[in-house]
């Protein structure tokens, strides 16, 4: 199946977030891409498929969750970067500049790459969720520094309208060692 769209449940319950991913996969014919325990104690569902299947799970996702809900979306038409840097297991060669989106939650940050992507001809290297992040999560992106910088100015206003912005910068000639550490 290929994830035209992705859907993304975050909770503040470990039990309800395994309901909620029963609920939503029995609810459309959706694929569950991430389904985990996430750092301070919350639970995450990223589910991908065709819009209307994705949300219609979520729509379930969210009765279910009675009352343990953190965060909803939906994104249609997602950008394949988005899928491709959750699941990076191959570094990707960088080309230029660097930009970083830093978020209070992973549901905004997942947003904010979507738009960041879809703004501005840039790969997103990768995408961490909320894992030794203390329930932070970021992604990485790279592309010439003009590129760089609508994107991460894309993506710092999805997740300052959110009201959940650690920080967002852009390095535009990173040295070689800081690459190494990012892939």
């Amino acid at each position: 199946m290929s994830e035209k769209s992705v859907g993304l449940i975050e909770l503040s319950s470990v039990a309800s977030g395994f309901l909620v991913a029963d609920t939503m996969l029995k609810a459309g014919n959706v694929r569950l891409l991430l389904s985990r325990s996430i750092c301070s104690g919350k639970y995450m569902v990223l589910i991908g498929g065709e819009t209307a299947a994705v949300v219609a799970a979520v729509d379930a996702g969210v009765v279910a969750a009675n009352g343990c809900l953190i965060a909803c979306f939906t994104i249609p038409n997602v950008h394949p970067d988005v899928i491709v840097a959750l699941g990076r297991t191959a570094p990707v060669q960088p080309d230029g500049a660097l930009g970083i989106l830093e978020s209070f939650n992973v549901a905004t940050l997942l947003e904010a790459a979507d738009a960041a992507a879809k703004s501005a001809a840039v790969t997103l290297l990768e995408i961490r969720l909320a894992m030794a992040l203390g329930g932070k999560a970021f992604c990485t992106l790279t592309g010439d520094v003009g590129s760089v910088q609508s994107a991460v100015a894309a993506g710092k206003r999805v997740i300052g309208e959110a009201g959940a912005l650690v920080n967002a910068v852009v390095i535009s000639r990173p040295h070689p060692d800081v690459y190494r550490e990012v892939i």
